[in-house]
């Protein structure tokens, strides 16, 4: 059985191996190294970073600059600590502030017009409105609830495929989600909640919790620990929220299917964006590498590396994605200026229902 991937996985990895994913150049308080100057392009990144070594040493030989990474956290840590630093940034750019937090970082002032050129299949993920010219779109990917499909055959019993089924009887204690509060596809699921079923959204969470749905702290324990299809196949719970790209690597050796699918009628969208920071004391190379980075080879490096969709139409995706992964042809999207306006207080109602 292939290991199953996950962006969680890659940030617990990533953020322990920091020097190794690719020349990260990692400080020890998470700043720009002392060496910064008008070669070096700083990236602020989430711990998702896994890019290959060999595309970033490509484009430094083309373009003569010196790339380093530094991972920062989630895609919230990141987006706090652009803001406190705003005023002395720690990077040149940022890459990993996604629609959940978009309208925080513009909100601060964080962010500077981006200025690069982009092919047009790429506008398709730019955020309406205030700061579209400031945060360009590189990947995104589909948050939803997947199933072990082995499990339920094995039990006879057919898999739910809606959220409404996850409250019924015949589901009971057989879903597990990270929660919204401490991680990144938890609070994603809790806005498709909230896009699904608007103000009734509590009273949904509330069946879901009375079915013993269980939550853990993040997506590794959901699925690597719980999940029965998951990493040790020790968990109890067949029904997990995860990725719609997370069937594929089910597959088992030999075999031309996955054990699990993806329910694409439960599924939000995360986009990615990328920008230069306001204050950048590397613009002009931080636009290079910014407008790299929506191009052919790094865009189709993205499925296999960071588990993620290009937002370049023509950029190449693994074969078996466009049969075992494809994107949900309807996710569910909250505006970011309305996410950013009601976290705080979608969250205090939901940790309230949620260890009730």
């Amino acid at each position: 059985m292939r290991i199953p991937h996950q962006r969680q996985l890659v940030r617990i990895l990533a953020a322990t191996t920091c020097g190794l994913v690719a020349l990260t150049g990692c400080s020890a308080l998470g700043g720009p190294s002392d060496d910064t100057s008008s070669k070096t392009v700083v990236v602020a990144t989430h711990d998702s970073w896994n890019m290959p070594k060999k595309l970033l040493e490509e484009f430094e030989q083309d373009s003569g600059l010196t790339v380093k990474i530094q991972p920062q956290g989630d895609a919230g840590q990141l987006t706090n600590k652009l803001v406190l630093t705003k005023d002395n940034p720690i990077a040149d750019m940022q890459y990993g502030v996604d629609n959940t937090f978009a309208s925080r970082a513009i909100d601060n002032g964080v962010l500077q017009e981006a200025g690069v050129h982009t092919d047009p299949s790429v506008d398709r993920f730019r955020l309406d409105g205030d700061g579209r010219d400031q945060l360009v779109p590189i990947d995104y990917s589909d948050v939803c609830v997947n199933v072990d499909d082995t499990w339920f055959a094995r039990h006879h019993l057919a898999p739910p495929t809606s959220f409404d089924d996850l409250t019924k009887p015949a589901y009971k204690g057989l879903f597990v989600t990270p929660g919204a509060s401490s991680s990144s596809p938890g609070m994603a699921f809790l806005v498709a909640t909230i896009g699904k079923y608007g103000d009734q959204w509590p009273s949904y969470w509330r069946k879901l919790m009375a079915n013993d749905t269980l939550i853990t702290s993040g997506w590794t324990d959901a699925y690597e620990v719980d999940f029965t299809a998951g990493g040790g196949k020790n968990g109890t719970r067949p029904i997990v929220l995860s990725y719609s790209s997370s069937p594929p690597f089910t597959i088992p050796e030999g075999k031309q299917r996955p054990t699990t699918s993806a329910l694409l009628d439960t599924c939000f969208r995360q986009v990615e964006y990328a920008g230069v920071l306001a204050g950048a004391k590397n613009p002009d190379g931080a636009r290079k590498f910014l407008e790299f980075m929506t191009e052919h080879d790094f865009q189709s490096a993205l499925p296999e590396n960071m588990y993620v969709y290009p937002v370049l139409e023509d950029a190449e995706v693994p074969p078996d994605w466009s049969k075992w992964a494809p994107p949900s042809p309807h996710p569910y999207r909250v505006p970011a200026a309305e996410i950013d306006a009601n976290r705080s207080r979608w969250l205090t109602t939901w940790r309230d229902i949620a260890t009730g």
